[in-house]
This record gives structure tokens, C-alpha cells and sequence, in this order.
């Protein structure tokens, strides 16, 4: 039970082991793209091309039938990764052993639907996956295996995104192949809720910068939550600036945060940090470096960036 192309390593694990696939279900096909053409999941389309039976309901909770036809299958086990739909208790407790969960975060820290990009943009050291058995709460289920990885200076959301997907598939495999010599699930451990911390549905304007934060705080916003919703500002004449990457440096300033210090892209943080601006995108035009956005006058010398004018 998977969608996007996070869930793909762990399909293709699960098809290229000895351990039978009796059915995919993912989200039904939509539009996308500017010609809106309706497309298969990427999960869809590998079961597709590898002769799974595909089920797309678009819901579980609502639609009876769908419900029904699941809780009939004769599986051991339902593996779930970036699924995308709630599951109700019935069709928790379906498989004979359950439902197991690839969740993106060292559990209990990023419960929730971004996982991911909170522990980089939060300023994490490290990540990891997570093999949870699903219970009705919110990644609250006991923890059949866990890995770690390291976030760097470099690490983005996409990076990391990649690197959890890749590794799900490797522990998945992990996991079906204990059920499959014992007969039931690895021992489990159980999360300790006071540790739990939430990672909310990302938004857009999770993305506008606070330049009174400290340079290492924006630079971890900036690449936390690339590629999407992306970070921006506004220039001093009111418009919108994409932020596409920044350097913290080892400078301070005594100026204004938002305060563009010279053309090199400095640009004034909280706390007298200073950041380096790489590369940016202004309304309507290309992403450029910032030689460019001072020749182009997007932005100027002594400009203070951040403040909306009404």
C-alpha cells in the first residue's frame, strides 16, 4: 500500500524476493503536469508492469466495499509507505499479522505527514526509518526495526527523501524475511510518548523567512523544505524573492537582519549571523546567482529584504 516514488524500493524489494505480492493498492490516477494529463502513480505503475493486481479506492473508511474486498485477502501482512489514505481499525487488523508501517523519522521524534523535512529544516543531526505496526493513532504503533542516518551541513529534504526511500526497501525486506522463517512479527519496542514530536502537512507560507532568525536557522529552513514549498522573501519594493541557496558564513554584522550587506549576497541574520545568498529566483524570471539579481536591480546594496509593504 504505497503511492509516490518514496514507496517504490520497497515494491520492488518485495517483487524481487521470494515472497508472494498478492496486491497493490495505491491512490487512483490523477491529472498532472500543465497538460493535466491523468497519470498512474508511480507505485501503480511498477505493480502494472509487473502484473500485480492494482486496487485504487479512494477511500477505506468510506467505501464499504473496497473495505470488504481487503479484509478478504489471505495476507500475512500489509506493508504501507507514503500510502496516503487512513486506514480504519478493521482493515488494520485484516492481515494476520497486521499492517507495517515505513515511516521517515526515528520514532516517536517526527510523527505525522512531513517527517522528513522537519528533521532538516528543525536542524536534526540525524534521521532514519522506522518499521512500526500500525494501531489507529498517529505513528504511535510499537517499532520492529529502526535505522539511522546522518544529516550533513549539505543535506536537503530531496537528498534525504532518497535516501530513506532507498534504505525502506533494504529494511522491508528485512522485516518479511524474519515473519517468514518465525512465523511471526520481530520483537517490537514501544514508543515512549512523552518523546513525541508532530511534523504537520507542510504549507506555503511555512516557507517565508524570518531574517531576525539565526543563519543556521534559515539555512536548515532552506534546505528542509526543498524542493517543496521552497523558502522565500520580499525584496524592499514589496515583491517576492525564491531563495534557492544559501551558505552560512563565518561573518557578523551589526545591521538590520534582511539587510543586504554588499553584492557579493550577504545578507544580515538574527543574533549578528551573517548568510551567503547563492542563488535566487524573483517573480517572473529565472532562477539566477546574485550577480546577476544586482544587475538585473532586483535587489540592491543596503536593500532590506523581508518587510511587506502595505
Amino acid at each position: 500500500m504505497g503511492t509516490p516514488d518514496f514507496a517504490v524500493p520497497a515494491l520492488q524489494a518485495l517483487l524481487h524476493s521470494s515472497h508472494n505480492v498478492i496486491a497493490v493498492y495505491t491512490q487512483p490516477p490523477r491529472p498532472k503536469g500543465r497538460g493535466q494529463q491523468v497519470q498512474l502513480s508511480p507505485v501503480h505503475q511498477l505493480a502494472a508492469d509487473n502484473g500485480v493486481p492494482v486496487f485504487t479506492p479512494r477511500s477505506l473508511r468510506k467505501d464499504e466495499q473496497a473495505r470488504q474486498q481487503f479484509c478478504l485477502m489471505p495476507a500475512d501482512v500489509a506493508v504501507v509507505a507514503a500510502y496516503g489514505l487512513l486506514l480504519p481499525g478493521d482493515v488494520l487488523e485484516a492481515p494476520r499479522l497486521g499492517c507495517l508501517n515505513i515511516h521517515g523519522s526515528l520514532l516517536p521524534r517526527w510523527r505525522g505527514a512531513s517527517p522528513i523535512q522537519h528533521a532538516v529544516w528543525k536542524g536534526d543531526t540525524e534521521s532514519g526509518n522506522c518499521i512500526m505496526k500500525m494501531e489507529e493513532g498517529l505513528d504511535t504503533g510499537p517499532v520492529l526495526l529502526r535505522r539511522s542516518v546522518p544529516i550533513h551541513a549539505h543535506t536537503t529534504a530531496s537528498s534525504l527523501y532518497g535516501e530513506l526511500s532507498a534504505l525502506g526497501g533494504v529494511m522491508i525486506h528485512e522485516v518479511i524475511d524474519y515473519i517468514s522463517v518465525h512465523g511471526r512479527l520481530p520483537p517490537a519496542e514501544t514508543q515512549d510518548d512523552r518523546l513525541a514530536t508532530y511534523a504537520p502537512l507542510l504549507r506555503k507560507e511555512d516557507g517565508l523567512i524570518d531574517w531576525a532568525q539565526p543563519a543556521k536557522a534559515i539555512d536548515c529552513q532552506t534546505r528542509g523544505l526543498h524542493p517543496w514549498p521552497g523558502v522565500y522573501t520580499f525584496t524592499s519594493d514589496g515583491k517576492r524573492l525564491k531563495v534557492l541557496e544559501v551558505v552560512p558564513v563565518n561573518m557578523t554584522s551589526d545591521l538590520p537582519p534582511g539587510t543586504l550587506i554588499d553584492k557579493a549576497g550577504h545578507i544580515a541574520c538574527g543574533q549578528g549571523s551573517v548568510l551567503l545568498l547563492k542563488k535566487v529566483q524573483p517573480d517572473n524570471a529565472k532562477p539566477m546567482d546574485m550577480a546577476a539579481a544586482f544587475n538585473g536591480r532586483y535587489v540592491g546594496v543596503g536593500s532590506q529584504c523581508g518587510v511587506l509593504l502595505h
